[in-house]
């Protein structure tokens, strides 16, 4: 039997096609094999990249650039308004005595430095104290340290009188203890635009090194600085103190003597990740609060009639412009619409972050709406403080276009005129 070579079998079968007027169809040369197609990724291959993007790179800084200046502004805010009243609230001249607040925290172990000595002096250096930790946060200035300064003072002024907030304190609680695990000054800060560490950071570390010995030795702290606590998670505020102090000392060290070694990269990776968890742990805290504030409205029979908002309007605790007030609650149909459609936003926001862009406008209809609420019921820090949590969910093509925007408008500076 007669063999015929591919090449040969594949030039007639051509030859045939164009005798009976069929067109050639495209294909392989003779003697040239076709490329294999690409395989598609596997599901190793994906977990192999999302797993390098989590270790490596810095999600969202942008957004925890806003959240840092966001919280920050909204702690300040509240500190310079109450500084006329503030021994009335936190100080020695509070209803809630010093001895009351000192059984609350034995039983629930609450973090402040308040009570160590109490007495005038030391309050007015603890909440000056506050209002320079949150310029300093602000401004993004050794953020890692001004962000711990930041939440020992907004957990020392809120857990001596817990009667006190709008329910935006609990937020600016929670917000301030995160921010120290974040790396919240990648962009829009001091720290970004520092061409080198400098000394002023070790002498800053040398000092609250210090600092806190002198505290852990003394009898004055109590139980505020512990190994272990009475409840869960049986870890006390020391070994956090301490461990965020020695890390920051190593980070230097290892900057110093082997910035490009494997110890700084593993370092580097491990804070990458620390602050990857930070922000998913604050957008879960956001969407937890959406979700749970909806589905609890819905149970409430005010909100299902669509009445709610009739009601706080008419009373003068939530009544900062009552003519406003009076205008709005006198509308029956955009009080009955802003009722259902707060509880629509509010259940329906978790659902919608598979959608960017439902996302996206529904976000911005959230945060028109806490800026009515701050207007109409007069809750500033509420408002500003759940505006600034929306923050982690912005896109971040719209914050760098607004900071290129806003860093157009500086004043550029005046010249020398020439000799």
């Amino acid at each position: 039997m007669n063999e015929v070579s591919p090449e040969r079998g594949q030039a007639q079968t051509q030859d045939q096609r164009l005798l009976y007027g069929i067109p050639r169809q495209p294909g392989p040369e003779p003697g040239r094999e076709r490329a294999p197609a690409p395989a598609l990724p596997g599901v190793g291959e994906a977990v192999a990249r999302a797993w390098a993007a989590f270790t490596g790179r810095v999600l969202g800084p942008y957004q925890a650039a806003v959240v840092r200046i966001g919280f920050s502004l909204v702690w300040l805010a509240y500190l310079l308004r109450e500084w006329p009243n503030r021994r009335l609230l936190y100080g020695d001249l509070s209803p809630w005595s010093l001895d009351l607040a000192g059984r609350l925290i034995a039983d629930n172990g609450a973090m402040t430095v308040l009570p160590w000595f109490g007495g005038r002096l030391w309050f007015e250096l603890v909440y000056h104290l506050a209002v320079l930790a949150a310029v300093a946060v602000l401004v993004g200035w050794r953020t890692r340290a001004s962000t711990v300064l930041f939440m020992v003072t907004v957990l020392s002024l809120q857990n001596r009188n817990v009667f006190l907030g709008d329910g935006g304190d609990n937020v600016v609680h929670l917000m301030a203890v995160y921010l120290v695990f974040t790396r919240c000054a990648e962009v829009w800060s001091l720290d970004a635009r520092r061409p080198a560490p400098g000394r002023t950071g070790v002498l800053l570390w040398a000092v609250l090194g210090a600092v806190l010995l002198v505290c852990c030795l003394g009898d004055f702290s109590g139980t505020s600085l512990t190994w272990t606590d009475a409840t869960f998670p049986y870890l006390g505020w020391t070994p956090v103190f301490w461990g965020l102090w020695a890390v920051a000392g190593i980070w230097w060290l290892l900057g110093r003597l082997r910035p490009d070694g494997e110890a700084r990269a593993v370092l580097d990776a491990l804070a990458t990740m620390v602050h990857n968890c930070a922000m998913l742990v604050i957008a879960a805290e956001v969407v937890l609060i959406y979700a749970t504030a909806g589905w609890y409205k819905v149970q409430g029979s005010r909100w299902q009639d669509g009445t709610a908002l009739y009601y706080p309007l008419h009373l003068d605790y939530f009544t900062p412009w009552p003519w406003l007030s009076t205008l709005v609650g006198s509308a029956l149909l955009p009080v009955f619409l802003i009722s259902y459609g707060t509880v629509i936003t509010q259940v329906a926001f978790p659902f919608t972050l598979v959608s960017r862009r439902v996302k996206n406008t529904l976000l911005a209809v959230m945060m028109a709406e806490h800026l009515g609420i701050a207007v109409l019921l007069g809750l500033p820090v509420f408002s500003l403080a759940m505006i600034a949590a929306d923050a982690v969910f912005l896109p971040t093509t719209a914050l760098r276009w607004t900071g290129n925007r806003l860093g157009a408008l500086r004043i550029p500076a005046r010249r020398a005129p020439l000799p």
